[in-house]
């Protein structure tokens, strides 16, 4: 008989100037009743009170670095540098766990297993500002999950994609806006297992992109389902959905 697995966490979240929604996420994180968890905060040298709030909770994080990045991805390259646990998820500055039990939630799902799965998922609930329920993700993830299930898009949040940190490999720094979707991907094709938890794992702040952030960003998507499934798969794909968003009109 299998003892129930008990998992480290590697909570990582990235900041620069991030006073004004740190201290919920922080409050999010330390609340979890499941308490193998290794809290990090990586800062971009802020200037407003963000690494005030962080030094209030010193106590219950294991790292807070503040220097300057080369953007979001090269932080959270630093955080996967920093990482000793057994798995990664990247929580933004905004961003919280859904219930205080929602680790707890999530190893319990595991039931016993004589190794950890590769990846754990979950759903994801947008939220606004004050933390009340907009809606779900345009996007859901799948019952099963492959790499090839990003063909559709990026089923899962990253936020919700909990990486085991020994397939885990750093951002690709080429892509500005899309490097976490590469990354999952990287890190499905190397899984033997990923495992679905059934719930909602995270409250995610909708903030939404720019316009000219968005086209970035699906430019870049386009680039690497490309490289990860091939251009006549990736083409035929996209052109399959503009004709289903045009019939549906």
């Amino acid at each position: 008989m299998h003892n129930r697995p008990t998992p480290t966490f590697s909570i990582i979240t990235v900041t620069y100037n991030a006073g004004a929604v740190l201290e919920d996420t922080i409050q999010s994180v330390i609340a979890q009743t499941y308490h193998h968890v290794e809290y990090i905060i990586v800062d971009g040298a802020s200037t407003d009170n963000t690494l005030d709030i962080a030094r209030k909770y010193r106590d219950r994080i294991a790292r807070v670095i503040s220097e300057p990045d080369k953007g979001l991805y090269d932080a959270m390259n630093k955080g996967i540098a920093l990482a000793t646990g057994d798995y990664l998820c990247f929580l933004n500055a905004g961003d919280s766990f859904h219930e205080d039990d929602t680790l707890q939630q999530i190893v319990h799902s595991l039931g016993p297993h004589d190794t950890l799965p590769g990846v754990i998922y979950g759903d994801t609930d947008l939220v606004d500002a004050e933390g009340h329920f907009v809606r779900k993700r345009r996007l859901s993830p799948p019952e099963t999950l492959t790499w090839k299930s990003f063909r559709q898009g990026m089923l899962v949040c990253h936020q919700a994609f909990f990486a085991r940190r020994d397939l885990v490999e750093p951002y690709d720094l080429r892509y500005r806006f899309s490097a976490d979707f590469d990354w999952c991907i990287r890190v499905m094709k190397k899984a033997q297992t990923l495992h679905n938890a059934r719930l909602v794992v995270i409250d995610y702040l909708d903030e939404g992109l720019t316009t000219a952030n968005r086209r970035a960003s699906l430019l870049e998507r386009f680039h690497i389902m490309c490289r990860h499934y091939g251009v006549v798969s990736t083409v035929l794909h996209h052109a399959w959905f503009v004709l289903r968003l045009l019939t549906k009109r």
